[in-house]
């Protein structure tokens, strides 16, 4: 069932994905500008974050598995759209249904886990999950960009829309919801029911706390990764497309290291996740304003720091879920998911847009100058990414505003006190110190 689940995933985050490696051939065969290419890439996060909601109370209705089968078939129908699109109105209504057939997705897929693991098992597992979920990057920088540059757009994307039918096919023969006793009991019985529960899922402050934590951790990555990363290695640094490539498998890479690690420390500290997701956002601002600040083009050797740092941010994002999990019945888990699952990519796509945006005017007071048009300057990308700064940022204020709620909440309801980081680890301390001298 795992591996049904993950595989569905996987083609799920390629379709996703599969703009990134695309964007300038994309401009090329639609003759579209930056900001027009960012909408192509903001419709579809737009659409999966809006579905998210609707489709997690769908999902605490019907289960996980007519979801993951309706959304391979959505992502069946988008990439053949995008296939033999003619312009860019057509290409725009093929990411529509790509992006909701990915919103249905990941989760059901997250929903489907927990009917099958329980205790500190899952939180192991569902890092495993996204990190491999992963994949589908790699399949998209790799061999898609491959079909894309030697065989055509059409072929490529078409070879893209018939791994979702082959997920399609896998997910309806033998993909099951659950144990049986355990689908019945957790599944609600009407829909007023399911409206009731995502009202009393938004109402938590640890549902709230899951969404700032996806917000703040995912969001750079996904930017990167899924649209502007390629444009700005090759066209803003100068990199090969095959070095491009190589760098946004990396982050891959780094994600499945560092997952494991994650979903470990994850399980045996629970009170410190908000601890975790502030430090990995704090390493993706320091390796930003490094390569922003350094003087120049940054040396390549940065350049695989930042793409590390980036990659962390995938799999910090799941401690989100963990807390949507830890702060929710069974019953609403998936309305719960949906909500934190907004967070990132509603981050994102605001993010992608003011990006574009920047690139377009920057490139169009350089034209006013009397230079050259270049919109994919390194020099435009170092000031339109600082965007970042203002987006994130206001997500750390509320998530800060969502943990002291949770707190005082897990006081109230089960008298645990919470102390802040560095006074634990004066107790940590202490106790150490106290063993040392006693086995002395």
């Amino acid at each position: 069932m795992w591996a049904i689940a993950i595989f569905a995933y996987i083609v799920g985050v390629l379709q996703r994905t599969s703009l990134g490696v695309s964007g300038i051939e994309a401009t090329h065969r639609f003759a579209i500008s930056a900001s027009v290419l960012s909408t192509l890439a903001v419709v579809q996060i737009i659409v999966y974050a809006a579905l998210q909601i609707p489709v997690g109370v769908v999902l605490d209705r019907v289960g996980p598995k007519a979801l993951v089968a309706a959304g391979a078939l959505l992502m069946v129908a988008g990439q053949v759209v995008l296939a033999i699109a003619p312009s860019i109105g057509v290409a725009i209504i093929g990411r529509i249904l790509v992006g909701a057939g990915d919103a249905m997705t990941f989760i059901s897929v997250i929903r489907l886990l927990a009917s099958w693991f329980s205790g500190r098992l899952l939180p192991q597992v569902s890092q495993w999950t996204g990190n491999l979920g992963q994949l589908g990057q790699v399949l998209s920088a790799i061999p898609l960009s491959f079909l894309l540059h030697t065989y055509g757009w059409t072929t490529a994307f078409l070879s893209a829309a018939s791994m979702s039918a082959i997920a399609f096919v896998l997910v309806v023969v033998l993909l099951s919801n659950g144990r049986p006793n355990a689908v019945k009991g957790d599944r609600v019985s009407t829909w007023p029911s399911a409206m009731r529960q995502l009202r009393e899922a938004l109402s938590r402050p640890g549902t709230q706390l899951g969404f700032w934590s996806h917000f703040i951790t995912q969001s750079s990555g996904t930017v990167f990764s899924l649209l502007w990363g390629f444009p700005l290695l090759t066209e803003g640094l100068g990199y090969s497309p095959a070095t491009a490539s190589g760098l946004l498998t990396l982050i891959v890479g780094a994600g499945v290291i560092s997952g494991p690690i994650l979903g470990l420390l994850t399980a045996r500290f629970p009170l410190r996740r908000s601890n975790l997701v502030l430090v990995i956002v704090t390493l993706i601002g320091a390796a930003w304003t490094i390569v922003l600040l350094w003087p120049g083009r940054p040396p390549f050797a940065l350049i695989v720091i930042l793409v590390v740092v980036l990659g962390i941010g995938g799999p910090g994002s799941l401690i989100g879920f963990d807390f949507a999990r830890t702060f929710n019945p069974m019953r609403s888990l998936g309305s719960a998911n949906g909500v934190v699952n907004v967070g990132g990519f509603l981050a994102s796509f605001v993010m992608m847009y003011l990006i574009g945006l920047a690139l377009d005017l920057l490139n169009r007071l350089r034209i006013d100058g009397g230079a050259a048009s270049d919109l994919f300057s390194w020099d435009s990308f170092r000031i339109a990414l600082t965007v970042q700064y203002l987006v994130i940022g206001t997500g750390v204020v509320f998530l800060l505003i969502a943990r002291r709620r949770t707190r005082r909440r897990l006081h109230q309801d089960e008298g645990i006190q919470v102390a802040p980081l560095w006074v634990a680890l004066g107790r940590s301390l202490s106790r150490w110190q106290e063993r040392k001298r006693r086995n002395i």
